[in-house]
């Protein structure tokens, strides 16, 4: 019985990522879930439906989170070189994108090695700022990113501390050492634009 659950719990996370246009779908729920039914604790001995993830279920959900934050970073890095109308809000978007980028290929390599199902878009809340962002004026925009990456980057570095000491897989941990004294450097930075933009 859970084998045939598994299998339709899998058959229908797929058909949910697939159909990435159903303005209700979010793509990182949608991975926590394809990874859940394949964290090795979730499945039985006779389960042979799926490779298991290759380690927990805590660690690949903070796989999902990272891997949506940085997707994020640099969408929003390449909607503020468009519309930034500062020359350090532009800098700060093309140093999101190019941090962010890096980051983002190394996790994929690392989940990919853990058979760890990314999301395929960016998630709901990250999809609504991003719009709403682009919406904005180009004198509402600056400010307003700024703000907005100050405190994702305060919440991003408070989710890698906390990895840091609570990842069970060494590699996930060597990842997030590696990626935290970037995190607060972007931190430090935005901050420091935006009290250039008061």
């Amino acid at each position: 019985m859970k084998r045939i659950f598994l299998t339709l719990s899998i058959a229908f996370s797929i058909a949910a990522v697939q159909s990435c246009g159903n303005a209700n779908n979010d793509s990182k729920k949608t991975a926590d879930s394809i990874n859940e039914a394949k964290a090795p604790e979730n499945m039985d001995d006779n389960d042979m439906v799926t490779t298991p993830v290759a380690v927990n279920e805590e660690d690949a959900k903070f796989v999902t989170e990272a891997a949506n934050g940085g997707m994020a970073e640099v969408e929003l890095g390449k909607l503020a070189q468009q519309k930034g109308q500062h020359a350090d809000v532009k800098a700060f978007g093309e140093m999101m994108v190019k941090d962010h980028s890096a980051a983002n290929d190394e996790l994929a390599t690392l989940a990919k090695a853990k058979n760890i199902t990314l999301p395929a878009t960016l998630g709901t809340e990250e999809q609504k700022l991003r719009d709403e962002l682009s919406k904005k004026s180009p004198g509402d925009f600056d400010k307003s990113y700024i703000e907005d990456m100050v405190k994702d980057h305060e919440k991003d570095v408070k989710i890698f501390e906390d990895a840091s000491k609570n990842l069970k897989d060494a590699d996930l941990k060597a990842f997030v050492d590696k990626t935290l004294p970037t995190l607060r450097s972007h931190l430090e930075h935005a901050k420091s634009v935006k009290d250039k933009l008061k």
